[in-house]
């Protein structure tokens, strides 16, 4: 009788383990099935091949296929939706961008809260923008660029990928910096706006450096500089806002990683150790060198600092929109 006793306590006990197991198995297990990754654009572009980079490095880590799906459409919020909807589980993740998970909270009426609904995993990259020019406007730097600005208001033609794009609040929150006014002329890309600008239709762009960087190293556009704290790896002569004269504007593209709001902390650390793994690998570093992305901080790789860094970009943008009166329906 004492054995069974003993038996009927071992099993008690385990019963009442697996009560609470659930809340531990996902770690626990974790990963024992594939993982999908949502990027909220078309394939192909900038933050497609970076989740593909990834989702390689990613998979042999985990020893697990994790596969890259592209859900598109409202910029972006079609795809961040589906993630939020989603088990908290750590098999399905948001990959995104400043746009994707802070600029559409202020442009359009969501029906989830882009700081609260998900849960930050890391930063992986960003891509500073360029200030560039036309050849033929009188401007050597930065500080000559200024002054012909306010030499002549509200003359000036700014290329924009629509309203709302990074390049439009990036160019508003410039004329807030520099006390200027100029017009903002929308195309339907960056493409048809540089190959005006290297015509001298349009006056200045301020857009993601990669859009500009063959233009301005065969010498048919000019880079006025970065706004940034560190240089460009492909046009090391271009000097930083800071150095240029105007300390503390910046402005890049970032692209980040989440989880679905409630993910178990100890999945978002293991998912989180192995995107530092892999931005840490020299050969991801290469790839997304050439892609004109430079890999976040290490800083900002923690999910926490990332976070911070999410809702300090929200409190910066997002009175800007709101200023500005930019709304998309």
């Amino acid at each position: 009788m004492k054995l069974a006793r003993r038996k009927f306590l071992h099993l008690l006990t385990g019963a009442a383990a697996a009560g609470s197991y659930p809340a531990c198995a996902f770690a626990l297990d974790y990963s024992t099935r594939p993982i999908t990754i949502v990027v909220p654009f078309a394939a192909g572009g900038a933050t497609d091949v970076l989740a593909r980079v990834l989702a390689d490095a990613m998979g042999k880590s985990l020893g697990q296929t994790v596969i890259v799906e592209d859900v598109t459409g409202a910029a972006g919020s079609i795809g961040v939706a589906r993630v939020v909807r989603a088990p908290a589980d750590g098999y399905t993740l948001s990959i995104g961008t400043l746009t994707t998970h802070v600029l559409i909270g202020a442009l359009y009426k969501l029906d989830f809260d882009l700081l609260t609904d998900l849960t930050p995993v890391a930063e992986l990259a960003y891509e500073p923008l360029l200030i560039c020019i036309r050849n033929s406007l009188p401007a050597q730097n930065l500080r000559e660029l200024i002054a012909w600005l306010k030499a002549n208001p509200d003359k000036a033609s700014v290329g924009i990928p629509g309203a709302g794009s990074t390049g439009n609040l990036a160019g508003l929150s410039f004329q807030k910096a520099t006390g200027t006014t100029f017009q903002f002329v929308p195309y339907r890309g960056d493409g048809p706006a540089v190959q005006d600008m290297m015509a001298g239709q349009i006056d200045m762009m301020i857009e993601p450096s990669s859009n500009f960087t063959a233009q301005v190293q065969a010498g048919t556009i000019r880079a006025i500089a970065v706004p940034a704290k560190t240089r460009l790896f492909s046009l090391p002569d271009v000097p930083t806002t800071d150095e240029a004269g105007l300390p503390g504007f910046y402005a890049s593209i970032w692209f980040g990683m989440w989880a679905p709001k409630g993910t178990p902390k100890d999945i978002i650390a293991k998912l989180n150790a192995v995107v530092v793994a892999a931005l840490a690998d020299e050969a991801v570093k290469g790839r997304l060198n050439k892609l004109g992305q430079q890999v976040a901080s290490r800083e900002l790789q923690a999910p926490d600092a990332f976070g911070a860094f999410q809702k300090a970009e929200a409190d910066k943008w997002w009175p800007i929109i709101k200023a500005a009166n930019i709304k998309i329906d």
